[in-house]
């Protein structure tokens, strides 16, 4: 009797373990993204724990696949209220999936769905977001001599930009959701505007501040994104239909040095302006001011003449 009640604690035990994740903390994690190629983090919080229960059954049920696929060099773990959440995820009213490939995060946004879930890990295995330069632009994109290599949707960023960064993760997975639909290809990918890409970014007249700038470029006409929602769905949306509400621009071809630099004058006018009205100020300041100094050395010259010559009488 005590033999089967230990093989009941047992069996229950292993079940339990089955359908639960290994749970870490931030530090943990760190260590595991150093040492595996591609790892699954499930993002969770007290205030949804029902729905978080669903999501963590559905991977468990998934792992050794998972791993399978991956010949051993994966994982799939749990993270509870942490705030490393924020950096790839707007929302957090949901459980947060998301894929690390090469630390190069990309989101889950199906349901609690195992068989789907592995399906989309293997199709996002491969990064989709690709960075362009100045160099690179125009002959990747083709955007204003024929756009032959499809719709780009571009993000033109600064590294200050805080909030372009933790877009990274949702560029990525709109780019990997897009690349296998036939219907919908859309090349995803983002410029620094600030440094390998700032003659792109005057190009297109994206200024200096560190907003995020984000065009749709296609068919030669480009199309600038207009709202403050920067989620999977707004962006997906908006490469697909919502772009035909917006104003079309034909592309611009690149810049001449001359013209580059006057929007570079331009852009800092705009960005700075009173640092650059003191830096026009200042010169016209030191030229009235060396007039003025000549102009009183004149008279004090003129003065001494005529105090020479009035001498020169009385005598």
């Amino acid at each position: 009797m005590l033999v089967w009640f230990v093989f009941l604690l047992a069996f229950i035990s292993s079940k339990g373990q089955e359908d639960t994740l290994q749970l870490v903390k931030e530090p943990e994690l760190d260590k595991i993204l150093r040492e595996e190629p591609i790892v699954v983090a499930l993002f969770c919080t007290e205030s949804i724990a029902e729905s978080c229960e669903e999501y963590e059954s559905e991977l468990a049920s998934i792992r050794e696949d998972f791993i399978d696929m991956l010949q051993g060099d994966g994982s799939i773990v749990k993270l509870m209220g942490s705030s490393l959440v924020d950096r790839f995820s707007p929302s957090t009213d949901k459980p947060v999936i998301v894929m690390f490939r090469q630390n190069h995060p990309v989101l889950y946004e199906g349901p609690a769905n195992g068989e789907l879930m592995l399906d989309t890990f293997v199709s996002y295995k491969e990064p989709g977001l690709k960075e362009l330069t100045d160099t690179t632009f125009e002959h990747l994109t083709q955007a204003s001599s024929g756009a032959t290599t499809g719709d780009w949707l571009v993000l033109f960023y600064t590294e200050e930009c805080e909030q372009c960064l933790k877009m990274t993760a949702i560029l990525d997975t709109v780019a990997c959701k897009h690349r296998g639909n036939a219907a919908t290809v859309v090349n995803v990918a983002r410029v620094n505007k600030q440094t390998h890409g700032e003659k792109t970014g005057r190009r297109f007249e994206v200024g200096l501040d560190s907003s995020p700038q984000i065009i749709l470029f296609r068919q030669m006409k480009m199309y600038r994104y207009n709202l403050d929602k920067f989620d999977v769905g707004s962006l997906s949306s908006f490469v697909t239909n919502f772009y035909k509400n917006l104003p079309a621009v034909s592309v611009p071809t690149p810049k001449t040095p001359f013209d580059d630099l006057v929007q570079l004058c331009v852009d800092y006018m705009k960005e700075y302006p009173v640092l650059v009205g003191c830096g026009v100020a200042l010169p016209i300041l030191l030229v009235l001011l060396f007039l003025w100094l000549v102009r009183g050395e004149e008279e004090k010259v003129k003065k001494k003449k005529k105090k020479k010559t009035k001498e020169n009488k009385d005598k």
